[in-house]
């Protein structure tokens, strides 16, 4: 059993991993910024963390995570939100944590970033071109950092129900995935040490995740 701090555990992703965590047998606190949000990691069964990450200083989350064994940041700004929020919650939530998990002495650190953020980005929509450089800029810091770190960058995200099968890789073609499928990648590779340092890419394939996972850290 381990005890995993989610961040942004309000979201979707967040929302299916826990799920997972909890059938698994492991423990989970849910960082969310009001009372309603944590309200959803209660009834999955979990415990809440009140810190809004946009206007708390890192000492404060790190209070939050203190005695976990790793964190997942899933946070994001959201599709509805400006280009300023993209900047304060996917970079500046990010960095935040990482300072956070420094401090808590949580060495294992999970991002969820997106898919193709090192492309060059097309300047006519401004806001989509503020959240790839959000995304991209986070997952520089935390390659940077002393954290035992694994950057998961999924497609596009669906609904549908997951298949517990991927294509995983360093880098694999434009395509979608089932959150669910997401939420299992993340807790399989927070039990492999084999991870650690590790960036990839992922969409829905043919491919068992434990499987997909254990292929590229024995050909590493």
């Amino acid at each position: 059993m381990s005890r995993v701090a989610i961040i942004g555990a309000h979201g979707k992703v967040a929302q299916q991993l826990m799920r997972v965590l909890y059938d698994r047998g492991d423990e989970f606190v849910g960082v969310v910024r009001n009372e309603e949000h944590a309200d959803d990691v209660y009834r999955l069964g979990g415990e809440g963390a009140l810190v809004d990450i946009e206007k708390a200083e890192a000492g404060e989350l790190a209070k939050a995570i203190e005695g976990c064994d790793a964190v997942v940041f899933t946070a994001g700004a959201g599709a509805g939100s400006g280009i300023e929020r993209k900047r304060t919650v996917d970079y500046g939530g990010s960095v935040k944590s990482q300072e956070a998990a420094a401090q808590a002495g949580v060495r294992r650190f999970v991002q969820v970033s997106a898919w193709g953020v090192d492309n060059p980005v097309d300047d006519s929509d401004p806001v989509w071109k503020a959240y790839v450089e959000a995304k991209r800029d986070a997952d520089a810091a935390l390659r940077e950092s002393a954290l035992d770190w694994t950057i998961i960058r999924p497609g596009g995200l669906t609904t549908d129900e997951g298949t517990g099968r991927v294509t995983l890789g360093d880098s694999v073609p434009r395509g979608s995935i089932a959150r669910e499928d997401v939420a299992t990648l993340i807790a399989v590779v927070l039990h492999e040490p084999g991870a650690i340092g590790k960036q990839w890419e992922v969409i829905g394939g043919d491919t068992p995740i434990e499987d997909a996972v254990r292929a590229l850290v024995a050909s590493a």
